[in-house]
């Protein structure tokens, strides 16, 4: 198997596995309906352990740009494949979400939420508020490829490195992943969502187009600054990254909880009114 297929059919059973355990919660008349946010994290933690054992002999598992970009950007990976890679995953990601569309195909008529629907396929914020969504992907991709990077730099067993991915990865959707769905990959919400337009899809809505930069920004930032801020501290020892690392999260924390105080003070202001 070549890379370029390697990363493919990765990127394919992961959304199979991902986009599956969605539709069988979100979609009326599954057996699963109703399973909730720790049976999606699962799945999807799991669906990246199963990719990854499948394929990471023959590409080494990206299945995601992010990953492909920041591995790149530490010199581990060459930039000439960079394209043929990113154009594997979207490809995978693509045919992944065709193959949950056609698995799923009796509920689709069976849900009246369009929603839901495209949710299926893609993510969505829960509070829409474009700066702080850009700013949850960005989080959630930096720890993810900082953990990446950390978890390789430690001898496993045999054979157990995917699943302790996996892991990470369940861990990511538990904590972080209630704000904009853990996207944390432009391609498994980019492909996706090109399937849920171009697909038949019975009563489906719109396509979020408006939103669907984020995922694909985010991720992208997230995981250059992830694989950057892991080469200087970890590997490096810069210490003067860290500090600096430390203050621009003490001043993103000042500047929300000043915000917060000024929303408080405006809705109270409101209230005498």
């Amino acid at each position: 198997m070549t890379p370029f297929i390697g990363e493919l059919v990765g990127t394919m059973l992961l959304i199979i596995f991902g986009g599956g355990v969605i539709a069988g919660v979100v979609l009326k008349e599954s057996k699963a309906a109703a399973g909730g946010w720790i049976v999606i994290t699962f799945g999807w933690g799991l669906g990246v352990a199963m990719a990854v054992y499948a394929v990471g002999q023959f590409s080494g598992a990206h299945l995601n740009p992010a990953v492909t970009l920041a591995l790149a950007s530490l010199g581990e990976f060459p930039w000439r494949d960079v394209p043929g890679y990113i154009l594997a995953q979207m490809i995978g990601a693509f045919i992944g979400a065709s193959v949950v569309w056609l698995h799923y195909a009796p509920h689709w008529e069976a849900t009246s939420d369009s929603d839901a629907k495209r949710a299926v396929f893609c993510t969505d914020p829960a509070i829409d508020r474009p700066l702080a969504n850009l700013a949850s992907e960005i989080i959630g991709t930096f720890v993810f490829v900082v953990g990446i990077l950390a978890i390789g730099a430690n001898q496993f067993t045999d054979g157990l490195n995917p699943l302790i991915v996996g892991l990470l990865v369940l861990a990511i959707g538990l904590s972080l992943g209630g704000t904009t769905g853990y996207a944390i990959n432009p391609a498994r919400d980019l492909g996706p969502r090109l399937a849920h337009a171009l697909l038949p899809i019975p009563g489906k809505g719109g396509n979020h187009w408006q939103y669907a930069w984020i995922p694909v920004v985010g991720p992208i930032i997230g995981g250059l600054a992830g694989a950057q801020f892991y080469q200087h501290v970890f590997v490096n020892g810069d210490t003067l990254l860290l500090c600096l690392a430390i203050g621009a999260v003490v001043l993103w924390l000042l500047y929300g909880v000043i915000g917060a105080r000024r929303q408080a003070a405006h809705l109270k202001r409101q209230g005498c009114d």
